[in-house]
């Protein structure tokens, strides 16, 4: 640990497989009104109407819900080599649900909707290779099926490349290719993403230094609730770096860090108000209510 006002680099990977992004069907009209014709409809062996009932047994709509049940839908689905079928298959494995849990399955079922083209299971499927779950790990394998979706467009993906071009993980160690990535997930407005931009930044790392556009990243994601970017962005205002030297504002954002419960913005905050005058930390208090009031859904 260095000093107390340390940037913080985050690069820990946004783990897919621990939070499975699904694929969703076309939304049903009056899904309680159309179960029996859906049915009808995949006993007879449409393709769609069973990974539609799949979905419907899921997520409880207009039946009981009932995993084993649409696991069941899925896999016929799955087996006449419907993409999301195969995915949603795939995660029911990976999670245990309807199915018993297994890691393999869930790679026999992400591969086969990744090699459709489906981002999902591209991504879920270098989640596995990055993690050597159900299959042996392997840096570049990860990278393969990381820019494969991330070329598709999807931030999660995008985040998980840059960070594998930022640690020289399947690739030689590319900051400025770290840089393009974050920057491509940030721009989508992945936090973890806003925040390492932010760090790279301040640090000058595969980009020029510029505290401006630092100080813009972590606000970006201090606005969503990022702890880390929160505790950053209160340093900036300590140092006046990027922006005017605040220390009201400093307050606030470390203040609002501390909430989380983040052990570094807790010790910081407690040594910055020996150094504020009551008036400056009346207006950080009133500040950071201001911003939870805002932000509902990020606020403590």
């Amino acid at each position: 640990m260095r000093n107390l006002f340390v940037l913080i680099v985050l690069s820990a990977l946004f783990l897919g497989g621990c939070t499975p992004i699904w694929q969703k069907t076309e939304s049903i009209p009056n899904a309680a009104e159309s179960v029996e014709q859906i049915r009808e409809k995949a006993e007879q062996g449409d393709t769609m109407a069973q990974f539609n009932l799949g979905v419907l047994y899921y997520d409880g709509q207009g039946v009981q819900q009932n995993y084993k049940q649409a696991a069941a839908w899925y896999r016929k689905a799955a087996e006449k080599g419907h993409p999301m079928a195969q995915t949603n298959i795939g995660m029911m494995y990976e999670q245990g649900q309807g199915v018993p849990q297994s890691n393999s399955q869930a790679v026999t079922w992400y591969r086969k909707a990744a090699d459709q083209g489906s981002l999902v299971a591209q991504f879920n499927l270098g989640v596995m290779y990055d993690e050597g779950h159900g299959i042996q790990q392997d840096d570049k394998q990860a990278t393969v099926w990381y820019r494969k979706a991330a070329d598709q467009g999807d931030a999660a993906a995008q985040f998980n490349l840059g960070v594998m071009y930022y640690e020289g993980r399947g690739f030689q160690q590319d900051y400025n290719q770290a840089a393009v990535w974050y920057r491509k997930a940030a721009e989508q407005g992945h936090k973890k993403a806003q925040f390492n931009l932010g760090v790279m930044y301040s640090e000058g790392q595969g980009v020029k230094q510029d505290y401006t556009q630092a100080v813009a990243w972590y606000r970006k994601a201090a606005d969503q609730g990022h702890e880390k970017a929160q505790f950053n962005l209160g340093v900036m205002y300590k140092k006046g770096q990027g922006v005017p030297q605040d220390y009201a504002q400093a307050y606030m954002w470390t203040n609002l860090a501390a909430a989380h419960g983040f052990e570094n913005a807790i010790t910081s905050r407690d040594n910055l108000v020996k150094k504020l005058t009551p008036s400056q930390i009346e207006e950080g208090q009133r500040l950071a209510r201001e911003w939870t009031a805002k932000h509902p859904q990020t606020g403590q």
